[in-house]
């Protein structure tokens, strides 16, 4: 009850933050100034909300200029298949692995069953926290198109991995992959968002980061169904 608790007043704080704080930020204001002046309908609700003109509003306030025209969703996702692609196997492969096999294929270790788990689950969690900055050295960022990709597909080779050490392996190897895949899973997908909506106005941006968004939800949903992985091997599975 007290993780809850502490849940959903964490929740309720981030919401208030969006809502009254981070559309103060002149950072923000910058963006969704440029975004409406290109024609976002969403933003300049958003700046009329707030009380900002823009040139924009001014004009469609006056009848003034037509709307510019956009690529469709269907455009836009042909377009980057390849990147919707590389985002929904990324979260396919990470939540058919975490956290459910972490927690019952931990292999041999020397720490208490209880303390194991949260050891891997902690360890995953800084690393995809900390791989989330590495995109913004750019000598860091992986850019290229196939590059992704190849890294996309080469992290499924994590799944024979987790197996024979779960059997075979000990702590430090379990703990070494459980930290790899959280390193790989929030540098791919910075760098897959942040790469994606380049060259591409405003709206189309905001089109397109939304269409990716639900590529990533389906590979949640996608990972979370597969997560029955963790069962391969053990002989009292139910």
């Amino acid at each position: 009850m007290l993780f809850l608790g502490i849940s959903i007043f964490l929740e309720f704080l981030c919401v208030l933050l969006y809502a009254y704080l981070f559309p103060k930020l002149p950072i923000v204001k910058y963006y969704r100034s440029k975004a409406a002046s290109e024609g976002s309908k969403t933003v300049s609700a958003d700046l009329a909300a707030a009380g900002i003109q823009t040139p924009a509003n001014q004009e469609q306030a006056a009848d003034v200029a037509k709307p510019p025209e956009r690529l469709s969703n269907k455009q836009l996702i042909f377009q980057n298949i390849d990147y919707a692609l590389d985002l929904y196997l990324i979260y396919v492969l990470t939540l058919s692995i975490f956290p459910g096999f972490v927690f019952e294929n931990t292999g041999k270790h020397k720490l208490s069953n209880k303390w194991y788990p949260l050891v891997l689950i902690a360890m995953y969690n800084v690393l995809d926290l900390i791989s989330r900055y590495i995109p913004l050295v750019p000598s860091l960022k992986l850019e290229s198109r196939n590059g992704l990709l190849i890294a996309v597909l080469s992290r499924f080779l994590l799944i024979p991995a987790f197996y024979f050490t779960a059997k075979y392996g000990d702590q430090g190897w379990m703990i070494f992959l459980v930290s790899f895949l959280g390193l790989t899973n929030g540098y791919l997908t910075v760098c897959v968002l942040t790469i994606a909506p380049r060259g591409y106005t405003g709206p189309e941006a905001n089109a397109l980061g939304n269409l990716l968004v639900l590529f990533l939800l389906g590979g949640i949903f996608s990972g979370v169904a597969l997560d029955w992985l963790w069962l391969i091997g053990k002989k009292k599975a139910f």
